[in-house]
């Protein structure tokens, strides 16, 4: 056996919602071989003291823009029109290396907070590969393709440069460290595209057996436009050109129309709240207890840290708590237990990764994070769940592995050198971003 991690509380988050007290889970080869009350009989390589501790399946933030990082604060205050025109600006002058910088200190940030998958929606994804590969974190990445097509204009998806960037991050990226990195194809929305461009990648993605990232439905005027041009709202519009034959995470899913949601649900669309970045910018949050309703599996994500100001899973899942009891006016809406699933079984259900991670269980990946239950500020502990949805903060984790590999612990990350991190975006990437004279 390669870790025991020994004297631990377990949230496991398996069928039976079982919390085993004073457990041991041994590991090996990045899988969790055991996992019992007492101590295993062969001896470990490493014992990991759990003593005060709980472990539970590593977080996974279903939607992000890592290389934003590099813009956190910098709109916060402004309205969101001439925050858009800024970030845009300041956008035009992203470039790869910029980006993987930008995406590695993402991911660091990710790690300190126990989050052990992602997925990225967002531009440079060979750069945020190449990070995601360095860290050892686990990733669902895709490009956010933009682009309308001229209706008398031929489209040839092997021609057209978005479409052969795709295909090119597909070729290298996909099944990368067996399956650690997945490439989705992706739009930004509706209303940055049309549908010759939806339609080639819809084929496309069928044809790999990859899944579609996409925002949809996050803004009532949004909605009206696609209903003004279309008599459809997009959700229903996007069905029509198949945008929803290969799974899909959606995020936003606010304004869809109760049949628009059904019919999602029907295609097992993942619906992605974001409910902290949502309330950052003045907007309203997914329904997530309707597209739960209407059969849609539900997930959670932060947003890039332009959008959100951090990436604590933590909040998100406090603050889509927060969300459902507010609008139902129910104070056990929403409970948590099933915040929890949304950020580790669902989310891994909406990454395409059920079978190998978002439960501890022996047989799954070896991904989790201990959390420091000895803090002031989660004392006394009468419910764990509880404690982890309403008390906890990124900043308690002590410890998160993926696949066996501690990748944080105490401070310290042995797979990213965050200093050299930092003098990259010091040295390059901020001086490109916000020096007028560049």
């Amino acid at each position: 056996m390669d870790t025991l991690i020994s004297n631990v509380t377990v949230v496991t988050m398996n069928p039976k919602m079982e919390v085993l007290f004073g457990a041991y889970i041994g590991i090996e080869n990045g899988k969790i071989v055991s996992l019992e009350k007492k101590a295993p009989g062969d001896m470990p390589k490493t014992i990991i003291d759990g003593t005060g501790m709980v472990a539970i399946p590593g977080l996974i933030n279903c939607h992000t823009r890592l290389a934003t990082s590099v813009l956190r604060s910098y709109t916060d205050d402004l309205g969101s029109r001439e925050a858009l025109e800024t970030l845009l600006q300041k956008e035009d002058k992203l470039d790869s290396r910029a980006a993987r910088a930008a995406a590695l200190l993402s991911i660091a940030e990710c790690l300190r907070f126990g989050v052990t998958s992602v997925s990225d929606l967002y531009y440079y994804p060979n750069a945020t590969a190449e990070a995601v590969a360095q860290s050892g974190i686990k990733a669902n990445l895709a490009l956010s393709s933009y682009r309308f097509i001229d209706q008398n204009e031929d489209f040839d998806f092997e021609t057209d440069e978005q479409c052969r960037e795709l295909v090119k991050v597909v070729d290298k990226w996909h099944g990368f460290d067996r399956g650690r990195i997945k490439i989705d194809a992706g739009i930004y929305a509706e209303y940055t595209s049309n549908y010759k461009l939806w339609e080639g990648l819809a084929g496309y993605a069928a044809e790999k057996g990859i899944g579609m990232q996409l925002h949809l439905a996050e803004t009532q005027g949004e909605v009206d436009s696609c209903l003004d041009r279309t008599g459809m709202g997009p959700g229903e519009l996007l069905n029509c050109h198949n945008l929803f034959a290969v799974p899909t995470c959606a995020v936003g899913c606010t304004y869809l129309q109760e049949d628009e949601r059904k019919l999602l649900g029907k295609k097992k669309v993942s619906a992605v709240a974001v409910p902290l970045a949502a309330y950052k910018n003045g907007q309203a949050a997914t329904p997530i207890l309707e597209c739960v309703r209407s059969g849609m599996n539900a997930a959670l994500g932060t947003g890039g840290a332009v959008e959100s100001g951090n990436l604590d899973m933590f909040e998100v899942m406090r603050f889509a708590a927060m969300e459902a009891r507010r609008t139902s006016g129910d104070p056990a809406a929403l409970p948590s237990s099933a915040a929890l699933m949304m950020a580790t079984v669902t989310g891994a259900q909406a990454q395409g990764r059920a079978k190998e991670c978002g439960m501890l269980q022996v047989g799954m990946d070896a991904d989790l994070a201990l959390v420091d239950f000895t803090a002031p500020h989660l004392m006394p502990c009468h419910n764990v769940l509880n404690g982890l949805v309403w008390s906890a903060k990124g900043g308690d984790v002590a410890m998160t592995m993926v696949r066996g590999k501690i990748l944080y612990q105490n401070g310290q990350f042995p797979t990213i050198d965050l200093k050299e991190v930092v003098q990259e975006l010091t040295d390059y990437a901020i001086p490109r971003l916000f020096d007028d004279a560049k």
